[in-house]
């Protein structure tokens, strides 16, 4: 099989999920444990770092994401892989791009706990924990990528973030076995 891009020595992995269900940890831990050396991009960091966006909105307390310019920020680091792509959202992301996309999930009540602690207006604890509730981001994966790479797992404690990283260190370890195999082969 022909291909104009070269093959990838590490993956692209996205962690997603409704703010507060531990995206951001998850992701930090993960580069400690990782097999590999990985990038982690808080997507919505760079947004605010870079000027990736169209102004502050101040109902939502959010910036407007300018996506053609996050997208082109990105696809030079995500194409190559060996990177952790972590926001609460991710059907913006090219197919290509994406070896792996974790959803972390967590209860409502314990989501809104969450979003509390951390000072959130109201309105987006309510529209948040909705869209938890509804899953309407693991939806959005589930949509936007193919089923064998998407996987849901809980966050909801300590013992659920161990988990859910070491899951992640063993789909790393066996995703290098795969590629240097299929690597070597001609």
């Amino acid at each position: 099989m022909a291909s104009d891009t070269p093959a990838r020595t590490s993956p692209t992995i996205i962690i997603t999920g409704t703010p507060g269900t531990g995206k951001t940890t998850t992701a930090q831990l993960l580069l400690e444990e990782s097999p590999i050396p990985l990038t982690h991009i808080n997507v919505g960091d760079l947004v605010k770092e870079r000027g990736l966006h169209e102004g502050f909105d101040d109902e939502w307390g959010s910036y407007t994401v300018d996506e053609d310019k996050l997208l082109d920020e990105l696809e030079p680091i995500a194409s190559q892989g060996g990177v952790i792509l972590d926001w609460h959202t991710c059907e913006l992301f090219p197919e290509r791009w994406a070896d792996l996309v974790v959803v972390l999930r967590c209860n409502h009540t314990q989501l809104w706990d969450r979003l509390e602690k951390r000072g959130y207006p109201l309105k987006k604890i309510q529209e948040n924990n909705e869209a938890e509730i509804m899953e309407v981001v693991a939806e959005e994966a589930r949509s936007s990528y193919p089923k064998e790479i998407v996987v849901e797992l809980t966050s909801e404690g300590t013992e659920d973030l161990e988990s859910n990283v070491s899951r992640i260190v063993q789909w790393i370890q066996a995703w290098r076995e795969t590629h240097q195999s299929a690597g070597t082969e001609s």
